[in-house]
Parts: structure tokens; sequence; C-alpha cells
């Protein structure tokens, strides 16, 4: 590897390190987040590791592994957004790590460098980096299993095996069982292809089985406490539920086919091809080439530097095409693998169709993605324009180093897509989403019952996905449902948050109420070019409210 490129890979890790770091600290503005860093504040509150709550009531959605590091967290550094966001952060790091030290064991260092590049700035990682869910932790965890796993194929180590066994884990106590798909899939397939299929009966599998179910075993310990304990509760509008069952079965296979108690619309089985247009933005065209020419080799029984990485992603790939329940981030847990597969058709002599499309593949990237931010921050016309005005500097100076410096083609489109990336994801940190978070209501209205006027208030919600508003209150908060509201009486004085639906609602029902104060508010999480357009934003708000009786 010339020292030269060398200087460009670290000069661009850097950035988009700095970009992925960049929104620690931007307020929330969906509302899993939100959820996901109260239920870890009201572990610290009720002073109990193993039982989940929502609004003083059980929640039974996903396993504790995040909600543990959130609150482990939240003990060191205080309750904020930013140490909600820290240990996820840290596991993107971690997968960072070894998407560098599985790639350089199979492919040498430079392609290591690029497969790293390509990890950290792709679309969905970076935002997923500040719309922190589950999937920064799956980032670090199943490439850090699978690289154990390879590792103890080859000669037995008892490190390897230990941490494969506490990686694999925490992967499952973070999204589920599923996560042994591409984790043993990875394995299988690089078995199977090796035609070693023997070896996966080794005792030393059998051991490593056994001690991720070990370590798995905090997680079936919580959900038997909290729910197989207690038949009496009322979980799905149910009694007699299962919290080891609906982990094992229901918040899996069941939701994969759609029949469990969390339901969605059923799926296409295309939905990821074009969803990953933009999720592994600006990677995906080049990815579909890559598995092209990798399963054309495989169809002409040539030989592959390794099978774990197209095993294993293409596999749950494919688990999650067949599932009736699909979402965008999904994905993002093997988008290491994908970065593997990819990494090496960013450098290498292709033949003259793939060079071709490798280079239209990147240029349409490095073109649009600017391009829509330069049209989005037209029609937003942001309060503060100093991040975009650095951001244009600062990617522009790199441009022409680049462009200046840097010989080889396919470096140069290489190296100009990264910056691309990190010119979108820069914006969308320090511009875009703070603009959002400027008409969320729920902040206003957790940051204006925070006042010491407040104090001996009881706090209520009458819907339980208000959930920022959860979050940003300093004080527990219940849940009373919203047809109840007329007959309830409060033993104490009491407000109420309501959203523009609920006091819909409230009105046709003639409820007696009076309102506190109201707030202006954008109640979606998508985004809708009417509130990207100052022009029209007022069309796409309304407005969030405190109540009392």
């Amino acid at each position: 590897m010339k020292e030269k490129n060398k200087l460009f890979y670290i000069l661009l890790f850097v950035l988009a390190l700095a970009v992925n770091f960049a929104g620690i600290n931007v307020k929330f503005f969906t509302d899993d987040p939100g959820l996901y860093a109260s239920i870890s504040k009201n572990l610290l509150y009720r002073k109990d590791i193993f039982e989940l709550f929502t609004y003083n009531q059980d929640w039974l959605d996903k396993p504790h592994f995040p909600f543990w590091m959130a609150m482990l967290s939240f003990k060191i550094f205080g309750i904020s957004v930013w140490a909600y966001r820290l240990p996820a952060l840290l596991f993107f790091l971690l997968g960072l790590l070894y998407t560098w030290l599985f790639t350089k064991k199979h492919y040498g260092a430079e392609i290591a460098w690029i497969a790293v590049l390509i990890l950290a700035t792709s679309l969905h990682v970076m935002m997923s980096n500040t719309d922190v869910r589950a999937e920064p932790y799956l980032v670090g965890l199943v490439i850090g299993s699978i690289y154990h796993t390879s590792r103890l194929e080859e000669r037995f180590s008892f490190f390897d095996l230990l941490l494969a066994a506490l990686l694999t884990a925490c992967a499952i106590m973070t999204k589920g069982i599923f996560l042994i798909v591409p984790i043993y899939g990875a394995l299988l397939g690089q078995m199977i292809f090796q035609k070693k299929f023997l070896h996966l009966f080794q005792v030393k599998w059998i051991v490593l089985v056994l001690l991720t179910l070990l370590f798995t075993l905090p997680e079936f310990y919580a959900l038997y406490i909290q729910f197989d304990l207690h038949p009496e509760k009322l979980v799905f509008n149910k009694h007699h539920v299962s919290g080891i069952k609906w982990f094992l079965w229901d918040s899996q296979f069941g939701r994969f086919a759609n029949s469990g108690p969390i339901k969605r619309q059923s799926g296409s089985l295309f939905f990821y091809l074009h969803t990953m247009l933009w999720s592994f933005a600006p990677w995906c065209l080049l990815f579909y080439y890559a598995i092209y020419e990798n399963i054309k080799e495989i169809v002409l029984k040539r030989k592959l530097t390794e099978y774990y990485t197209l095993s294993g992603g293409l596999l749950l790939l494919l688990l999650f095409s067949l599932s009736g329940f699909q979402l965008p981030f999904y994905t993002n847990s093997i988008f290491p693998l994908f970065a593997i597969i990819t990494a090496p058709f960013c450098y290498k002599q292709l033949s003259r169709f793939g060079t071709s499309y490798r280079q239209l593949g990147l240029w349409a990237y490095i073109i649009l993605l600017p391009l829509a931010i330069l049209v989005v921050n037209y029609f937003l016309k942001p309060a503060n324009v100093l991040f975009f005005v650095i951001d244009c500097v600062i990617s522009g100076l790199i441009v022409v180093l680049i462009a200046v410096k840097v010989q080889t083609p396919q470096l140069k489109v290489f190296l100009l897509t990264c910056t691309a990336a990190i010119f979108v994801n820069f914006y969308l940190n320090t511009v875009f989403y703070d603009e959002i978070v400027s008409y969320k209501g729920e902040i206003k209205a957790a940051d204006y019952i925070n006042q010491k006027a407040f104090d001996q208030y009881h706090i209520y919600t009458l819907r339980a996905e208000n959930n920022v508003f959860q979050f940003y209150t300093q004080k527990p908060i219940d849940f009373i449902p919203l047809n109840t509201f007329a007959a309830f009486k409060p033993a104490s004085p009491s407000a109420f948050y309501v959203n523009h639906r609920s006091m819909d609602s409230l009105v046709a029902s003639h409820a007696d109420f009076k309102v506190l104060k109201a707030f202006q508010n954008y109640p979606q999480e998508n985004i809708l070019p009417a509130f990207v357009n100052k022009a029209t934003r007022s069309k796409a708000l309304d407005s969030v409210y405190l109540i009392t009786k």
C-alpha cells in the first residue's frame, strides 16, 4: 500500500468518525430512541436491572442488552441524550475494528481500509448512529462474532471461543435469536464451500453453542421473573403470557411470519433491493455487482478468498426479504459483511463492463447526494448556516486535494464517493436534525412541565407513544387510556400530555379540561417535502398540549 494512499484513508476515516459522533448530542426527534432511553432511565429510577417498564407498565418488545448498556452509561455520566448514544457508538467503533481485522486477515491492509470506510460512510449506518436503536450494537456484535468464529475454525483458542460465545450471546440479547443466522450461517457456508462439512461436528462447536447459551441466561432470567412468574399480568391484552416463549418464538419467527402479537403490513420480496439504494448508499450499486461476481465465481467452481461474509450476509438478507415484517434499518447489522464483500471491487481491476459500471454507479452518488443536500438547504432555509458553510469548505478542499494528488482512477472515484457521503451526513447531523428538533413539541412540553411550579404535579399521557416527552420529563409519567380520561379523577394536581389526535377526540367527546399551554409540533417521523420547504412548513405542523382537569 502506497504511503500517500494510506494518508488519504486516514484523513477520510478521521472525518467519517467525526461525522458519526457529530450527532451525539442532537435531541431526540423520533419516538423509538425516546422509548428506549426512557426504559433505560426507568431501570435507574426503579433500581431494578431485570424488569423493563414504560409509563409504569410492563414492557415486552425487545431484549435487554441495549437497555443495560444505556443504563450503565446513565449511571456513570448522568441521564442525557449523549449518554444514551455513547455505548451504541462504542459498539459501532467495535464494528469498525472487527471489520478491519477480518478484512486485513483475508484481503490485506488496503482492502481493509476500504471496507472500514465503506461501513463508516454508509448512509443508514451514519443515520442510525444519531437515531439510535439497537442497530449500532449489532454492527459490532455480528462481525465480531463472525471474526472470532472464523479464527476458531482455523485452530482452537480459548480466547476466540470465549469471545465468539460472548459476542453472539450479546447479539441475541440485543435483537433476538435470529442473530444466529448470519453468525452460524457464515460458518456453515464456509464449511460447505470448502468441503469441510464434517468439521461442524467437532467438539469445539458444541462447546461454543453451550457457552453462548450460558452467556444468554441473564435474558432468560429477566424474562422469567417479570412475566413467567406472573401469569396474572396483562400483556398484549392477554394473561398467562410467557416472556421466554415470546423471546424464543413470538418476537422472532412470529414476527418474521407476521403472526406474532405485533404485526405490520405484509412486506415485498424486493423491499430491500430498492431500500438499500439509499440505506447502503453510496455503495449499493457496486455491492450488487460484487454479489453477482461472487456468485458467478461459485457457479464456475472458482475458489473465493472466503465465504463467511457472502454466506452470513445473504442468508439474513434472504430471511428479511421473505419476512412480512420489514424495516429499512434491519439490514444495518450485516452492513459490515456487505462492506467487506464490496471493498475489493472498489480498487481492483475489473472487466471493461465492470469498470464502466463501477464508475457510473459511484459517480451517480457523488453527484446526486451533494446535489440533494444543496436543494434541501435551499428550501429548508435553516436559521444557522455556519455548519453548512463549514461542510462546503472542508468537502471542497478535500475534493481539490483528491483531484490534484490522486492519479489512480478507481482510487480517486472511491475517495470522492467517501467525501460525498461525509458531506451529506455532516449536514444531517449538524443542520437538518436540529431544524427538525426545533419543531418537536414533545421536547418543549417537557421543558415547560419541568419548571418548579409543577413540582407537585402528577404527570400523565393519554397515548403510549409520546416517548420523547417521557424521556425529557424529569419525573415518572403514568399512562391512562384516552377513553378513560373523562371519568378519571386525579387525587393530586395533575397535568396530561395530549397530542393533536387526542385533543380532537377530547373536544369531540366534550371532555372537561383546561389547557395549560399549547406547543407547535412537527408530528411526523418521515420527512415531508412540505416541511422541508420553509414556505409551506406551517401546513405540515400541528400542536400538542399540556392540559389539566
